[in-house]
C-alpha cells in the first residue's frame, strides 16, 4: 500500500516509499512457530490420555494468541511508512492511534545507519537522524538497505539545496534508478504520467 498522496504537498515528489523490512515480523512469526513446535513435541512425548487433552488446549491457545499477534503486526506493517520526498522525511505508524514524524530536509544535520552482522546479511538496519531542534538522534528501525537509504537522503538534501527537486538518483547508475522508479509506479506511489516524466528527466 503506497503512502497516501493526499498527505503530500502539490510541489512534492516521492523519492522513497518503504514499509518496514520483513524482519519486522521476526518475533511474532517465531512465536507462532515455537507454539506449534512445542505443542507437537509435548504431545508426542506424553502419548494419549487426559493430560494430552489439556496440553492440546493449552497449545491451541498459545497458537491462537501468537497468530493474533502476527496478524496485528501485519496490519501495523501495512500502516507504517518511511517516506522521503523532495522536501521532507516522513515517518508514520499506527492503525487507530497514529503517530508520526515529519522533518524538513533542510533541517537534517546528519544521517547515519547502524547494522549488526546478522542485520547486514538480511539487508536490514536502523537509520539514525540528527536534525535541528531535536535532542540527540532519532532511530528508525527495520529499514531495508539502510546504506542505500542514507545515500538517497543525502542526495535529496543536495538536490533541494541546488533546486533540483524533480528527481533524485540515490542508486548508482541509470538502470538502478529506473528500477526504483518502476517500483514506485508499481506500488501506486507514482502515476504513469509522473513515471514517464521522471524517466524522461533521468535519461536526459
Amino acid at each position: 500500500m503506497p503512502f497516501p498522496r493526499r498527505l503530500l504537498n502539490d510541489y512534492e515528489t516521492v523519492v522513497l516509499d518503504l514499509h518496514p523490512h520483513w524482519w519486522y515480523f521476526g518475533p511474532s512469526g517465531a512465536a507462532v512457530l515455537a507454539a506449534m513446535f512445542v505443542t507437537s513435541f509435548v504431545r508426542a512425548q506424553i502419548g494419549s490420555g487426559g493430560f494430552e487433552t489439556a496440553v492440546s488446549y493449552l497449545g491451541l491457545a498459545a497458537i491462537v494468541v501468537s497468530a493474533a499477534w502476527l496478524c496485528v503486526q501485519v496490519i501495523k506493517w501495512r500502516t507504517t511508512y518511511f517516506v522521503v520526498t523532495s522536501h521532507r522525511l516522513i515517518y508514520r505508524e499506527g492503525v487507530v492511534a497514529r503517530n508520526g514524524v515529519e522533518i524538513p530536509l533542510e533541517r537534517l544535520n546528519n544521517v547515519n545507519f547502524n547494522q549488526s552482522i546478522v542485520e547486514r546479511l538480511l539487508g536490514v538496519g536502523d537509520v539514525l537522524i540528527e536534525s535541528a531542534g531535536r535532542e540527540g538522534q532519532q532511530a528508525f528501525t527495520d529499514i531495508s538497505q539502510p546504506e542505500k537509504v542514507q545515500n538517497i537522503i543525502h542526495q535529496a538534501i543536495q538536490n533541494l539545496a541546488t533546486g533540483n527537486t524533480g528527481i533524485v538518483s540515490g542508486f548508482a547508475g541509470v538502470a538502478d534508478e529506473l528500477e526504483r522508479l518502476e517500483g514506485l509506479r508499481d506500488r501506486g506511489t507514482l502515476t504513469e504520467a509522473e513515471f514517464r516524466e521522471q524517466k524522461r528527466r533521468l535519461l536526459e
